[in-house]
């Protein structure tokens, strides 16, 4: 499960810096009041607002003018709002929002759907483009390498944000994603700038959940309006029933349990459950719970916070409806198509290592041929990220068609 610490956002921010063998330093964005307004027959882009326009020395400014930043920021980019339809999780058209990186070059682009981790403040939102959102570091970056990214908000940030955000949800996260490509494209569209037909997906944590997720609904559902050309999810928990299990069988302090609880509150309300948190929980954390939200100071040990018929009904199978929900939201075992390289550290004590390894082990049973499982050999959480994005920028260099 993705996290919303600010250690976490301190690790992945850390990813470029190591990626590009640089120093990262964050500077001030320009802004700009050009809007490029969405044309009447877009069927999801509703509007596009250019938030500005940045050169390769912009962003060398920004990264800590390291010479060797020049290998990468190679073209101007253009950053815009972009705001769409979709559907929530009951299947209502909704608003939607993210950001689009553009690269100024005179060649068909690649593009890249970069699904960002958990995030807890607005500001992270892709579509904010601040100093705190991934987009504004990792995802300019890669756009301005070669790449179209599309970096959505999810559900429940930026043109969405008055929802709450349905917290490690396949679905959801899985058709934002979606969306959000289809309105970037109807943005290129209008924009005269040309693709080349790739398309690359890739996201840490909550982000590789979403990855995962997302590669799987174009695979399964819409192989004819998208074609994967090479996925690469990070440290998701993709294996949720284990996880699960895992937690409530551990008798230790787990240092995330706030956004293990996060998940649960999001399961009990998607799917209907409406469970007093007292069904869950011991007390007196179900009334932290239930009054001030998974983010409540509660016991860290499971043994101890969990309430024990709740933990045997899990255990021994017989909450149908709970399993169910977790059951809905596993996403390991199914057979890409497209190369994938599952990315993980054997030591995440965060979102356990495991649960790229039963991917792996699922899809090479359902006969899948080009999956790898590059495990960080005794990388946790956040010492992993680093060596994630240098692996990843590799993986998807071997399949790119390369702007001249």
């Amino acid at each position: 499960m993705p996290f919303s610490s600010f250690k976490y956002r301190n690790a992945y921010y850390s990813l470029m810096p190591l990626l590009f063998s640089i120093g990262i330093l964050f500077g001030s964005c320009k802004k700009q009041t050009d809007v490029a307004p969405a044309v009447p027959e877009n069927a999801y882009l509703v509007s596009s607002d250019l938030i500005g326009t940045y050169q390769p020395a912009d962003l060398g400014r920004r990264l800590g003018n390291n010479p060797a930043v020049s290998l990468f920021t190679r073209f101007p980019v253009k950053v815009y709002k972009v705001t769409y339809r979709t559907t929530d999780a009951a299947g209502k058209e909704i608003q939607a929002s993210g950001a689009a990186v553009v690269p100024v070059m005179n060649q068909p682009a690649a593009l890249l759907s970069h699904q960002h981790g958990t995030i807890t403040s607005e500001s992270g939102a892709p579509s904010n483009y601040g100093n705190s959102s991934e987009v504004w570091s990792a995802g300019t970056v890669l756009a301005s390498s070669g790449y179209v990214v599309s970096a959505p908000d999810y559900l429940g940030y930026g043109a969405s944000k008055s929802i709450p955000h349905p917290y490690e949800h396949r679905a959801t996260l899985a058709s934002a994603s979606r969306d959000m490509l289809r309105a970037v494209r109807e943005l290129c569209e209008g924009q005269k700038v040309a693709l080349n037909g790739q398309l690359f997906l890739t996201g840490y944590s909550e982000g590789g959940y979403a990855t995962m997720s997302l590669h799987k609904l174009l695979e399964e559902e819409h192989a004819d309006e998208f074609t994967v050309t090479a996925s690469a999810p990070a440290a998701g928990a993709y294996d949720k029933t284990e996880f699960a299990k895992y937690i409530l069988n551990s008798n230790q302090p787990l240092s995330f349990i706030n956004t293990y609880l996060w998940v649960l509150q999001t399961y009990n309300g998607v799917y209907g459950l409406d469970r007093p948190f007292s069904y869950y929980l011991n007390e007196p954390y179900a009334t932290q719970v239930q009054q001030s939200g998974a983010q409540a100071n509660v016991d860290q040990n499971p043994q101890k916070l969990f309430a024990p018929g709740f933990k045997a009904a899990v255990l021994n199978g017989t909450d149908a409806p709970l399993l169910g929900a977790f059951a809905d939201n596993d996403v390991y075992d199914w057979k890409p198509t497209a190369p994938v390289a599952l990315f993980h550290g054997t030591a995440d004590d965060f979102v356990p290592f495991f649960n790229s390894q039963h991917a792996y082990d699922a899809m090479q049973r359902r006969g899948a041929t080009q999956v790898e499982l590059r495990p960080i050999q005794g990388g946790n959480h956040f010492s992993s990220a680093a060596q994630f994005a240098l692996g990843m920028f590799g993986f998807f260099e071997q399949f790119r068609e390369l702007p001249e």
